[in-house]
């Protein structure tokens, strides 16, 4: 493959800012995810956080680009594929269709599943690869240092603690083994420049310095190729044939392969680059290096535009101890799934911990948000009003009141329900997406406060009109609600809003002022939200 210049929209100069000239499109990723073992916690709430932040998106009528998938070679997969008995491709198939398969049981709304066996994957890689090579920035050498096969990561001398990785991994020396290295020493200013003109792309804010200070520390060329094995991206060039591409290399391509890259642009018609740059590439903590120094200096020597922002979010534990399978203590995001359900699960997650920092799993919390938060919450006010309008208001929706049938009470509650969202797209805007949920929940207690005051089940027989206004003023603030909370609990939502007789056009953030709820025949009402029974254990 011969690669193309990338379009002059999407090339990076020495003064370039990271606003992409794309304002109402929003490209987001999940990291693909490395195959060499089932999906646990952690690759769920990355995913999730992802699918909330894309609807969201979508729901402000902005061009999405929603991009998941799995990385498919190194060392690491080969040796899986090994004790697994089998060739490193039937591997990856299996293991892929793991985080598939949990991608859809999550009900996210990926646009995208990247897998870098994939030819598009490799032509791709091979693109960039060229582009490099066509500029200087990659030349052939010898590798001796500290290797760890598990974090797939090269480390210096200094970076290692009592003997190990950072991460506690077992790391191996490699003795001169030929390589291909990219220029990465030649980017230390320019990373740094572009750290400082771009305050935004290393998010949460207080990973900057980590960043800044490895970058400041010095960069050595990096070592991006490897022929002690052979499952990989074949290097382009090689004469020996016995290269392959450093599997992160390979990898962080795979966020171009998603636009179409190498991009035709001589085709007038061909618009796949027009998601570049990256809005926001989401991973765990642990891999926050690979994302904000290594892809974008290799962008950069590519004269490639650097995404605008990565996010690094924290690790889970369980009760307070870090997960893993020594211990036993490792979560199957499928049982929660199948314990809790799926919009319980989604909600639980998103807004049990600051989005960037570590989470800590507790059954009691996870019990505490689907009966306490959205059972006796969201779902109580919802079923309860609904019941009333179909017991009491001829099984049809009331009417929108009179203005001068509002209390004072029936105003504080619309004005905050329409203030509401304004306040949930800052937490947005700010990823704090337990803020996002947090805010709305703060809301719907007022709500419940406010029905329970009014008091609509006692006003049957001595005020049905006003019993009306109450029912209409809740109703209301619960379709607000509703539409608000589609990005997080997706099929929950569906189901509220279908039962308030809200159109399917209807429902984007647009129709929170355009609309409101109208008189319509509705059908028995179905709770959102059963309760969840905690597991009782019994003694001999």
């Amino acid at each position: 493959v011969t690669p193309r210049s990338a379009a002059s929209t999407r090339c990076y100069s020495s003064e370039t800012k990271t606003d992409g000239g794309n304002n109402n499109k929003f490209y987001i990723t999940t990291p693909i995810y490395y195959v060499n073992d089932k999906p646990h916690i952690g690759h769920a709430y990355t995913t999730i956080a992802c699918d909330i932040l894309a609807r969201y998106e979508r729901l402000k009528g902005n061009d999405v680009l929603f991009v998941t998938g799995t990385d498919e070679h190194g060392q690491k997969v080969q040796q899986s594929a090994e004790k697994a008995g089998k060739t490193p491709q039937e591997f990856v198939n299996d293991v892929s269709a793991n985080f598939r398969t949990l991608a859809d049981n999550l009900e996210c709304s990926h646009d995208i599943f990247i897998r870098t066996t994939e030819e598009r994957h490799k032509e791709a890689a091979t693109a960039l690869w060229k582009m490099l090579e066509e500029k200087g920035q990659i030349y052939l050498g010898y590798y001796e240092g500290w290797y760890s096969v598990r974090d797939e990561t090269y480390y210096k001398e200094s970076e290692l603690v009592d003997g190990k990785a950072p991460t506690g991994a077992e790391v191996e020396w490699v003795v001169k083994e030929p390589s291909y290295f990219f220029k990465l020493s030649e980017w230390q200013q320019p990373l740094l420049d572009f750290y400082e003109r771009n305050p935004d792309f290393l998010q949460p804010a207080n990973r900057k310095a980590e960043v800044v200070n490895f970058v400041s520390g010095g960069l050595q060329d990096l070592s991006i190729s490897r022929t002690t094995f052979d499952w990989g991206v074949p290097v382009p060039g090689d004469e020996e044939k016995r290269h392959v591409m450093y599997v992160w290399i390979d990898a962080l391509t795979n966020y171009l392969t998603a636009t179409g890259f190498p991009w035709n642009d001589d085709d007038d018609d061909d618009d796949s680059s027009k998601f570049w740059p990256p809005s926001m590439h989401v991973m765990g903590k642990d891999i926050l290096r690979f994302h904000a120094v290594y892809w974008p200096a290799l962008l950069m020597a590519a004269g490639l535009e650097p995404p605008k922002s990565v996010f690094a979010h924290g690790w889970w534990m369980r009760d307070g101890q870090k997960m893993s399978k020594s211990i036993g203590n490792v979560i199957d995001p499928m049982d929660l799934l199948q314990k809790y359900g799926v919009d319980q699960t989604r909600y639980f997650l998103a807004s049990s911990v600051s989005f960037g920092d570590d989470g800590d799993y507790n059954e009691e919390a996870m019990l505490t948000a689907c009966n306490g938060v959205l059972a006796n919450g969201l779902g109580n006010l919802a079923q309860r009003s609904l019941s009333l309008c179909f017991k009491n208001c001829e099984k049809s929706l009331p009417q929108k009141p009179e203005d001068d049938k509002l209390t004072e009470k029936d105003r504080k509650l619309l004005k905050d329900a329409e203030e509401l969202f304004s306040v949930v797209d800052k937490s947005v805007a700010s990823k704090q997406l337990h803020n996002y949920c947090k805010n709305i929940h703060f809301f719907v207690k007022d709500a419940n406060v406010y029905i329970d005051g009014e008091a609509p089940w006692s006003l049957k027989k001595t005020d049905p009109d006003r019993m009306k206004v109450v029912l209409w003023v809740v109703l209301e603030s619960v379709r607000r609600v509703a539409i608000m909370l589609q990005p997080v609990m997706p099929t929950a939502m569906k189901s509220l809003l279908d039962q308030l007789r809200i159109g399917e056009s209807d429902r984007t953030f647009a129709n929170l002022e355009s609309s409101e709820l109208q008189a319509e025949d509705i059908t028995k009402p179905v709770a959102v939200f059963p309760r969840v029974e905690a597991e009782t254990s019994s003694t001999a």
